[in-house]
């Protein structure tokens, strides 16, 4: 399952995050971060991870992801890793691939698993061409070019690409969360259940059906889930 998280950041956060990019040259070649593999169809840049600037502005992004009640409703994280930023630029793209299965956590010094990717547009559509991002899953493919600001939220299992940008600049951050819950299919069963129990309780309030429903929301929790 997809999930499109319209303004996790706001415009205004969005600029900030822009002008401070463009206040010093910290973009690094993205195969630096690349596996033998992936070196072959990864050609992008990225914020330099150790530089101040990055770490500024992964923490701003962080927080925001974690006010975001959408994101937590629909990904139950444990751990969600520090964002890192990319540019894609004079054709630069990512061919198909997987995401790595795991992370090294270097704040917290240990391995976390990858169970759903994010992206996060900085650009807007109209600021570059080509780009998309395509995700592939039983259902077929999806592409996804969003407003600045939004998210698209998918399970990391996923087979996805990044097209060329042919025009202008396209500028993202990206993460990954380690969630509570493994299992793609139980963790959209969750979240279709928690978004039906908001919706029946702006109309119906705490009524007895309502409280039902969320008690068994949190057994199921209970049941698949693992801290």
């Amino acid at each position: 399952m997809l999930l499109h998280v319209p303004e996790v950041l706001s415009k205004a956060h969005v600029q900030s995050i822009r002008q401070a990019m463009q206040q010093d040259n910290q973009w690094v070649s993205g195969q630096h971060t690349a596996g033998n593999q992936a070196q072959k169809i990864k050609h992008n840049l990225q914020l330099d991870t150790h530089s101040e600037r990055y770490q500024q502005l992964s923490q701003f992004v962080l927080q925001h992801i974690k006010n975001s009640l959408m994101i937590q409703s629909f990904t139950l994280p444990n751990e969600v890793l520090s964002p890192m930023f990319n540019c894609y630029q004079d054709t630069g793209h990512y061919g198909n691939h997987v995401d790595n299965a795991i992370h090294y956590m270097a704040d917290k010094q240990k391995n976390v698993r990858t169970d759903v990717s994010m992206t996060i547009f900085l650009s807007e559509p109209d600021e570059y061409e080509g780009g998309e991002l395509i995700i592939e899953d039983t259902y077929g493919s999806h592409e996804v070019k969003l407003d600045a600001g939004d998210a698209i939220v998918y399970p990391a299992t996923s087979l996805h690409r990044v097209e060329p940008v042919t025009q202008g600049a396209r500028i993202a951050a990206f993460t990954w969360v380690q969630s509570m819950v493994k299992d793609d299919w139980q963790r959209s069963m969750l979240f279709n259940l928690d978004m039906t129990i908001i919706r029946l309780r702006q109309k119906l309030g705490d009524c007895e059906e309502v409280v039902t429903l969320t008690h068994h929301y949190h057994n199921l929790i209970r049941q698949w889930g693992n801290t």
